[in-house]
């Protein structure tokens, strides 16, 4: 995107105010009641950020209006339209007419008389669908359409180790299924020849390229992680853990995150959790998303393969692999931005089973939501 273009940098999950109104006035977008410039700046956009949605009043004449709705798609705020979007608005961009209608306030809970942490959920949702049109239709981030930009798909290297191959097959799938970019995989079993059944049928039926390598069980964590980087062949390496669960765009919402942010690594909060032993899912949002940060969540770790091995890689070590490499990266001076989490999931057992150990009540302690059972965001696009 271009420098000073709208972007969902600072984003706010609960709104203050209730709704707001874009009008026109002589063909000049009014937001909230006063005048903006066409289309909408930054300062403009942070006006909008403690209102519920922006609903769009159509004029008569089209000029310069969907050109207007876009930009605020762009920058995430959850911009509906209250009834029918005229003809000559979804004639030129029905996919933008279809969210403008999927989505209004009140339609999920607090003034329904639900939850406000559900309603403040499926707004979040809808903003993200937002910025996923705009992206695509100007042709930025992870591209419009089909998933290329100039013919050529992204290419990502992922990186995961292993030592559970019980896992691997749904966390191959998972890689499967990311759309919109191009993807390799570098799979670094721990512990775990590659012989072993559950580890040839994952890799057999997976259908992109792979790369499997093989480290011992006494070989640090750390270690395993930063030979599988270094066979990287991508332009991007991110981090993917086997254990836990990601939306069909997690890496194109990446890489879009990061065309507007302009970060030298992107990765998303830390916000889902399935607690297997309870049977519970619950979400956190202590942390905040859309910002600048020193931290984001390890397993969605995005970065360029020439600035990783910059910084280092990662440390050969049993433990805190993710944030000693976030804190490496920071104090190189590596920007590092923070999006949302909705199409992330992490999975927790006890804590004994975790290289990040903390005890499930810790959870419950932090927790804004929480919900009986496997309960994602729409977002993870699960059945």
């Amino acid at each position: 995107m271009a420098e000073g273009d709208p972007t969902p940098l600072g984003y706010v999950r609960t709104p203050a105010e209730g709704p707001a109104e874009l009008s026109f006035d002589g063909g000049r977008p009014v937001l909230a009641g006063a005048v903006a410039a066409t289309p909408p700046a930054a300062a403009d956009i942070g006006r909008l950020r403690p209102f519920e949605g922006v609903a769009v009043r159509w004029p008569a004449e089209p000029a310069g209006v969907l050109e207007t709705v876009r930009a605020l798609a762009a920058a995430g705020v959850p911009v509906y339209a209250e009834g029918e979007v005229p003809a000559w608005a979804a004639g030129a961009d029905p996919g933008l007419a279809g969210l403008l209608t999927s989505w209004a306030p009140g339609r999920y809970g607090d003034r329904d008389g639900g939850p406000r942490s559900v309603a403040d959920l499926r707004r979040e949702e809808h903003s993200l669908r937002l910025r996923r049109h705009a992206a695509r239709y100007a042709g930025s981030g992870a591209a419009p359409g089909d998933g290329t930009k100039d013919g050529v798909a992204p290419q990502v290297s992922v990186v995961m180790a292993s030592r559970r191959p019980d896992l691997l097959g749904g966390a191959l799938a998972q890689i499967a299924r990311q759309r919109r970019v191009q993807v390799e995989v570098v799979l670094a079993l721990h512990g775990v020849p590659a012989g072993q059944e559950e580890v040839r049928r994952a890799v057999a039926a997976f259908p992109l390229p792979i790369t499997v390598l093989e480290a011992g069980a006494d070989v640090p964590f750390g270690e395993v992680l930063d030979r599988a980087a270094d066979r990287a062949a991508g332009a991007d390496i991110a981090k993917w853990d086997d254990d836990d669960w990601y939306s069909p765009e997690h890496l194109a919402d990446l890489l879009l995150a990061r065309s507007y942010s302009g970060a030298d690594i992107v990765g998303t909060a830390a916000e889902f959790f399935y607690l297997e032993p309870l049977d519970v899912t619950v979400r956190r949002t202590d942390y905040k998303s859309e910002v600048w940060s020193d931290h984001v969540a390890g397993g969605t770790i995005l970065v360029p393969r020439a600035k990783f091995h910059e910084i280092g890689g990662f440390e050969r070590v049993v433990r805190g692999v993710d944030s000693r490499f976030l804190k490496a990266a920071h104090a190189a001076g590596a920007r590092i931005y923070r999006t949302q989490g909705l199409g992330y999931v992490l999975r927790r057992t006890l804590a004994a089973g975790h290289t990040w150990q903390l005890p499930l009540a810790h959870f419950l302690r932090v927790a804004t939501g929480q919900w009986r059972g496997f309960r994602p965001s729409h977002i993870l696009e699960i059945a």
